[in-house]
C-alpha cells in the first residue's frame, strides 16, 4: 500500500490491532527530521497508531480483504476444526502467530479450531480469551467488508459455527 492510497476515513488492517480508521497523514518532526506518517485510530479499542510511511508500511498495513477473501474464511468456519496433538502452550503460541498475521482465513481457522458447541466441555481461560480475540478480529472485519454493524457479524459467524 504506497503512501498517496491512504485517504481519510479509509478502513485499513494493522494486523497487531486489526481493522483501523485512517485518520490523517500528516508530516512529524522526530528527533530534528521531517517524516510523513499515517495516523490510524482504533474506537473500539481507545488507540491511535503513527506509522511511518516507508517501504516497510505495506508489510505492516493492508487493505480490507476482498468479498472473496472473507466468503474463504466464513467457509472455513463450517468445516470440523482441528485439533493437534501438542502442548497447550505451543498450540496457544500458533494461534497467536495466525491472529497476529492478519490473515482472516488463518484467524478463521483459529476461531474454528477453538470454537465450542453447548454440548462440549468449557474451554480453559487462555483458550477463550484466545477465542474471543480471533473472534472480534474476525467480526471487525467481516462487518467492514459487508458493511454491516460489528453485532450482526457476529451473530452470522456465530450462527455459522454452530451450523
Amino acid at each position: 500500500m504506497e503512501a498517496h492510497k491512504f485517504e481519510k476515513g479509509q478502513r485499513v488492517v494493522y494486523p497487531a490491532h486489526g481493522v483501523g480508521v485512517v485518520e490523517s497523514v500528516e508530516k512529524q518532526s522526530i528527533f530534528g527530521q521531517e517524516i510523513d506518517v499515517v495516523v490510524i485510530s482504533f474506537n473500539r479499542d481507545k488507540m491511535v497508531v503513527r506509522l511511518p510511511l516507508n517501504k516497510s508500511i505495506s508489510k505492516k498495513v493492508r487493505q480490507l480483504s476482498s468479498p472473496n477473501e472473507m466468503n474463504e474464511a466464513v467457509d472455513c468456519l463450517r468445516k470440523p476444526g482441528r485439533t493437534k496433538k501438542m502442548m497447550w502452550s505451543r498450540r496457544a503460541q500458533e494461534y497467536e502467530t495466525k491472529i497476529n498475521s492478519g490473515d482472516p482465513l488463518s484467524i478463521a481457522q483459529v476461531v474454528r479450531d477453538l470454537h465450542r458447541s453447548a454440548t462440549q466441555p468449557e474451554h480453559s481461560y487462555s483458550e477463550r480469551q484466545i477465542y474471543q480475540e480471533a473472534l472480534d478480529r474476525l467480526v471487525r472485519e467481516y462487518a467492514a467488508v459487508a458493511d454491516i454493524d460489528e453485532q450482526q457479524a457476529k451473530e452470522y459467524l456465530e450462527k455459522t459455527l454452530a451450523a
